[in-house]
C-alpha cells in the first residue's frame, strides 16, 4: 500500500488504496455481493462507456441506460427487413402489425398478465398512458378521485379532468420522516365511497422521490370497497417484477426506457378489459376508428386496444421492447435488487454518519434509512457546518464537475417534497398569491427559509461500488464548509 506523508509529517493513503480499503471492508460486511458478479460482467461487456469515459451514473429513476447490444440487435432487425405503415394490409405492414402483435405478447408475458384479463395499449410515454386513463374515464359529479400525496405529476393533472366533471379529489397524506402513507387516514377514505358511482384509486408502486414501496395489498382492499385502481409502475418496474397474476389492478402505467433504456418515445397503458369497456374516449383519431364519416357526422371506435392508439403508432421502435425485456431476463430481477439492495443499505448506512466536526448533521435524508420495503432512490439534503441548507443546484454543479450525473428538485412529485420539506398549504398558497404566473425561481424568492428541493440518486441495473462509493466521497467534499466557501 503507498502511504505518503505531507509537511507537516502526517501520513496519508492514495485516493486509489482508500478506494480499495473501502471496497475490501464493503466485500467483508456484504459477501453476498460476490454472488452479483454477472452484473459486472454485464456492465463490461456491455456497457462499458460508462468506465471508459468516467461517468458516475446515479439518475435510474430518470433514465435506465441502454447496452450496447440492445442498439445492435434493433439495428440489425431494422437493416434486414422492410417495414410499412401498420394500417394497410400490403406485405411490409404485414410485417410491421406482426412486430406490433408480438410487441402486445411480450408486454403482456413480462408482467405475467393473462391476455383474457388484460390488453396492452401503447403510448408515446407513461404520461400519455396516463392522460388517456384521465380524459376517458367516467367521472361525474360528487364522484372520487383519491391519489397519494406521493404521487408523479401526470397522476396529479388527472384531478382536472376528474374537477371538470364535478368529482371529488382527496389527497391522503405522508407521515415523515419515513414518508410512508398514512394507512389510517387512506382506509376511511376508502371506505368513504359511493359505489353506485365510478370512482378512480391512483398510487404508484413505488415513489419517484424517496423510493419508498407502497403496499400493493391495497389494490384489492381497494377493489373490495368498489375502487377502481390505477397503478403508476413507472418508477417501480425497473428494478422490481409485477405479478400481474397475483395484483390485478385495474389500469397499470410504464415507460419502457425508464425500464431498460431504449427505446424512448413508447410507454404503455395495461387495461383490464372489463376497466377498459368503462373509458369513453372524448375524440378519434386516425388509426382509432373502423369507420368515420363526415357527411353523416359519425364514427365507430375500434373495440380494444387499437381505439385508444391515436395515430400511427411508433412501429419501428416496438421490437426494441422485446430486446430490452431480453436484457432485463438476462440478469434477472432477482439479482437486481440483491445488487441494489446491498448498494443502498450500504450507502444509507454511511451516509447518516455524516457529520460535520461540530456535531452538526451533513445531510437529512427523506425517507426509510432501513431497506425494508424500500427501493434504491435515495432524497436529501445537505447542510453547511452552521445548519444552513446548502441549495441543491451548488450540489448538481459539483456532481457535474466530477462527472456523477445525480438529479435535484422535487422531481415531478410535488406532494412528497412539500411533506418532506415541511412547506405548507398556507405558504404555498401565499406564493400563488404573488402574481398571475407563477415560476420555479418565484417559489424560491417566496419560501426563502427552505429548500424548494433535494438531491436524489437512484440506482439501477448496472449500478456497482465504485458508484456509490465517489457519491459518498463527493459528500465529504462538504464537510466542515460554510455555504460561502461552496
Amino acid at each position: 500500500m503507498k502511504s505518503f506523508t505531507d509537511l507537516s509529517g502526517k501520513k496519508f493513503i492514495s485516493q486509489a488504496d482508500d478506494y480499495f480499503l473501502a471496497k475490501k471492508e464493503f466485500i467483508n460486511e456484504y459477501p453476498d455481493y460476490f454472488l452479483t458478479e454477472s452484473i459486472d460482467d454485464l456492465r463490461n461487456d456491455d456497457y462499458s462507456i460508462l468506465d471508459q469515459q468516467g461517468h458516475v451514473y446515479l439518475d435510474f429513476t430518470g433514465a435506465g441506460l441502454y447496452g450496447e447490444s440492445q442498439v445492435i440487435t434493433h439495428t440489425n432487425l431494422l437493416r434486414k427487413q422492410v417495414f410499412g405503415n401498420p394500417h394497410s394490409s400490403n406485405p411490409t405492414s404485414e410485417n410491421t402489425n406482426s412486430l406490433v402483435t408480438n410487441a402486445r405478447r411480450t408486454v403482456l408475458d413480462f408482467l405475467n398478465a393473462d391476455p383474457e384479463e388484460y390488453v396492452c395499449i401503447f403510448t408515446q410515454n407513461a404520461s400519455g398512458a396516463l392522460k388517456l386513463v384521465g380524459e376517458s374515464y367516467p367521472f361525474v359529479e360528487n364522484s372520487k378521485f383519491l391519489l397519494t400525496y406521493d404521487n408523479h405529476n401526470s397522476v396529479n393533472g388527472i384531478r382536472e379532468f376528474a374537477r371538470s366533471k364535478g368529482s371529488h379529489i382527496v389527497y391522503v397524506p405522508m407521515v415523515t420522516p419515513e414518508m410512508r402513507l398514512d394507512s389510517n387516514e387512506l382506509m376511511i377514505q376508502l371506505e368513504l365511497v359511493d359505489i353506485k358511482k365510478d370512482n378512480l384509486f391512483a398510487f404508484p408502486a413505488q415513489s419517484n422521490f424517496s423510493g419508498v414501496k407502497h403496499p400493493l395489498s391495497w389494490i384489492s382492499i381497494a377493489q373490495n370497497l368498489g375502487w377502481d385502481v390505477l397503478l403508476d409502475a413507472a418508477a417501480f418496474l425497473p428494478t422490481n417484477p409485477l405479478d400481474l397474476s397475483i395484483y390485478h389492478p385495474d389500469f397499470v402505467t410504464l415507460s419502457f426506457y425508464k425500464i431498460f433504456g431504449y427505446p424512448s418515445g413508447v410507454g404503455a397503458l395495461i387495461a383490464k378489459r372489463n376497466a377498459l369497456s368503462k373509458l369513453k374516449r372524448p375524440w378519434f383519431a386516425g388509426g382509432t376508428i373502423t369507420v368515420a364519416s363526415v357527411q353523416g357526422d359519425r364514427h365507430y371506435l375500434h373495440v380494444g386496444p387499437e381505439g385508444f392508439e391515436d395515430g400511427t403508432l411508433n412501429f419501428l421502435n416496438l421490437p426494441a421492447i422485446e430486446i430490452g425485456v431480453q436484457q432485463i431476463r438476462k440478469i434477472g430481477y432477482s439479482m437486481i435488487q440483491s445488487r441494489i439492495g446491498i448498494l443502498t443499505e450500504w450507502l444509507l448506512i454511511k451516509l447518516s454518519e455524516k457529520k460535520h466536526d461540530n456535531g452538526t448533521a451533513l445531510l437529512q435524508i427523506y425517507g426509510p434509512i432501513e431497506m425494508i420495503d424500500r427501493g434504491g432512490t435515495i432524497a436529501m439534503n445537505f447542510f453547511d457546518n452552521n445548519g444552513h441548507f446548502i441549495d441543491h443546484n451548488i450540489i448538481e454543479k459539483l456532481a457535474n464537475s466530477r462527472n456523477i450525473s445525480i438529479r435535484t428538485g422535487c422531481f415531478c412529485n410535488p406532494g412528497d417534497g412539500e411533506m418532506a420539506l415541511g412547506i405548507s398549504k398556507k405558504e404555498m398558497n401565499t406564493c400563488f398569491s404573488m402574481k398571475q404566473q407563477l415560476e420555479y425561481q418565484d417559489l424560491q424568492y417566496c419560501i426563502d427559509d427552505k429548500s424548494t428541493g433535494a438531491v436524489r440518486i437512484s440506482l439501477g441495473l448496472v449500478s456497482n461500488f465504485a458508484d456509490v462509493y465517489k457519491f459518498l466521497k463527493l459528500t465529504e467534499e462538504l464537510k466542515n464548509k460554510s455555504i460561502l466557501e461552496l
